[in-house]
C-alpha cells in the first residue's frame, strides 16, 4: 500500500500549536508566532480584533504558515499557503472557543466584539519530511 502524504501530513498536527504566520503588510510580509487550532481537518487561528494580524489579514487575506518538524538530527517543515477569512457564525465561533485552553485569558465569551476568529481556506500545502530531499506539495 503506498504511503498518502496528506495522511502523513495530518499526523504532523497537534489540536492546537504554536506556528509560525506570515501575513502581508503593504509590501512588507510579517511573520509571528501564533496558535493553530486544528479542528476536523481545518485551520483555525484566534485573534484579538485590534492586532496588527488582523488588520493585515482584513486588507490582504492571503496568508501562510509553517510549522517545523524534527525527527532526531533531522529536520523539515510544512507550509500552509492559504486566505484567512474572518468567522461571524456564532455556533462554530463557540465551538472553536471551547478548544482553545487560553480563551477566557483574552476573551469574555465567543461573542466578545474583541474575539477574531479566522479560518484558513483554499489551502495549498507543501510537505517536506525530515531528513527528506525534496519537498511534496498538494491541495486540501
Amino acid at each position: 500500500m503506498a504511503r498518502s502524504i496528506k495522511q502523513d501530513v495530518w499526523r504532523t498536527f497537534s489540536k492546537v500549536q504554536p506556528v509560525y504566520l506570515a501575513t502581508v503588510e503593504g509590501d512588507q510580509p510579517r511573520v509571528r508566532p501564533v496558535t493553530l487550532i486544528n479542528l476536523e481537518q481545518r485551520f483555525w487561528i484566534a485573534t484579538g480584533t485590534k492586532s496588527a494580524k488582523a488588520a493585515q489579514v482584513r486588507r490582504n487575506p492571503n496568508v501562510e504558515f509553517c510549522l517545523p518538524l524534527s525527527e532526531g538530527d533531522r529536520t523539515g517543515y510544512v507550509r500552509v499557503a492559504g486566505t484567512a477569512d474572518p468567522v461571524e457564525d456564532s455556533e462554530t465561533r463557540a465551538r472553536i472557543a471551547s478548544q482553545i485552553e487560553f480563551f477566557s485569558y483574552y476573551w469574555s465569551s465567543p461573542d466578545d466584539p474583541d474575539f477574531t476568529l479566522l479560518r484558513i481556506t483554499h489551502v495549498a500545502v507543501e510537505y517536506l519530511a525530515p531528513g527528506a530531499a525534496e519537498a511534496e506539495t498538494f491541495i486540501v
